[in-house]
């Protein structure tokens, strides 16, 4: 196993810069003003370390699956958070005083999961890694890349703790609503235009 550290800042910073402004970034934050940011992160991190996986492993093979059922599914999932939370976002009778979490760490972590690993099939940034590894050697492009996709969700979570503190719970969870609802929507478009 050879690393290139130069091949590991390549990778991260190529997949950092593209994950940035991705739905799974803004996903990401509306799960942690709701969930449990560590759980979350724990979930959305394995799902990019298998997509890193699968892109270095066989990267190519991606593009065989059918991209409008990819993103069907995965606007399902956005869909589906948006009314968890608008339908949690609006009653009177929740506590003032702190965050409610919505469970444990399974469903926390499962949801997280599922969420990225379906939303993240023939992405940019997965494609970028198949690319790189052809290049730029499999561990290296690995390592870079999956560190780059953790970070971004990182931020993310932390973004939406630092909104949930200073925003009360209702609008948080209203906005978080409506922005899941938008991603649903710009990934039902994205299957029209393509």
């Amino acid at each position: 196993m050879h690393l290139d550290p130069l091949a590991i800042l390549t990778a991260f910073g190529l997949i950092f810069l593209a994950e940035l402004p991705d739905k799974t970034m803004f996903a990401s934050l509306a799960m942690g003003t709701r969930m449990r940011p560590l759980y979350v992160w724990f979930g959305t991190s394995s799902a990019f370390i298998v997509h890193v996986a699968i892109a270095v492993g066989a990267g190519s093979l991606i593009s065989l699956l059918p991209g409008w059922i990819v993103k069907l599914v995965s606007a399902s999932l956005f869909a589906f958070g948006a009314f968890m939370l608008l339908r949690n976002g609006g009653g009177d009778d929740e506590e003032e005083g702190g965050t409610k979490t919505v469970t444990g760490f399974w469903p926390v972590y499962s949801t997280a999961f599922m969420a990225v690993f379906i939303s993240e099939w023939g992405d940019l940034t997965q494609i970028t890694t198949a690319n790189l590894a052809a290049s730029n050697g499999t561990w290296s492009t690995a390592i870079g890349s999956a560190a780059a996709l953790m970070s971004v969700s990182a931020l993310a979570l932390l973004a939406g703790q630092f909104i949930a503190k200073r925003v009360p719970l209702k609008t948080v969870q209203r906005i978080g609503g409506l922005c899941m609802l938008g991603l649903a929507i710009w990934t039902v478009v994205e299957i029209f235009a393509s």
